[in-house]
């Protein structure tokens, strides 16, 4: 694998997560019911499950979770990129949904209290991880029009995943369990 071609899937990856980054934004903004809905998904789905437990179990089901959507996106390159675009594209519009209806509640300075600690590790990790499902997804496509070794690729993006990933994934929940929640308390 190139340095172009990943350069190429990250861009292409970033461009995907902001759009539907920004989609949430402008969708909340219209019809605040959106964002509250997509909250009380959020709440029941993920939050309801770990918040209230001690920082270190706190720690590892956030890792857990977290690196189970990288895995997904990953993987699902297998898929030709659809299920790596769904996954990418729902997180975006689901995060900005929520985004702005804690900000128009709590402001820009919670926001970044909120996100930017462990953001700085879990969305490279998640954009990485998007980037090397859609150059699984290429690597499958070559192969199949007679021009790559799918399996080859496929075994490169894994140490990848693994190298890369897994770290950032691993430093992103540590940050989130045990520095967020402090941050977030001095803003409050």
């Amino acid at each position: 694998m190139s340095e172009w071609k990943l350069s190429q899937a990250l861009i292409f990856t970033v461009v995907i997560f902001a759009a539907s980054l920004a989609v949430g934004v402008v969708a909340t903004t219209s019809d605040p019911s959106i964002g509250e809905n997509f909250l009380s998904l959020f709440k029941d789905a993920v939050v309801g499950g770990i918040m209230g437990d001690p920082a270190p179990l706190l720690f590892v089901k956030l890792f857990l979770n977290n690196l189970q959507a990288c895995l997904l996106l990953f993987l699902g390159g297998a898929t030709f990129g659809v299920v790596s675009l769904f996954i990418l594209s729902m997180n975006g519009l689901i995060i900005g949904s929520i985004m702005e209806l804690v900000r128009e509640e709590k402001g820009m300075v919670f926001i970044f209290a909120a996100i930017l600690p462990h953001g700085i590790f879990e969305i490279p990790s998640f954009i990485l991880s998007g980037a090397l499902g859609f150059l699984l997804a290429k690597s499958l496509y070559d192969e199949w029009s007679g021009n790559g070794d799918a399996a080859v690729e496929a075994a490169h993006h894994g140490l990848n995943f693994i190298m890369y990933v897994i770290p950032l994934v691993l430093l992103a929940a540590f940050v989130e369990a045990f520095i967020t929640p402090e941050i977030i308390r001095l803003v409050t």
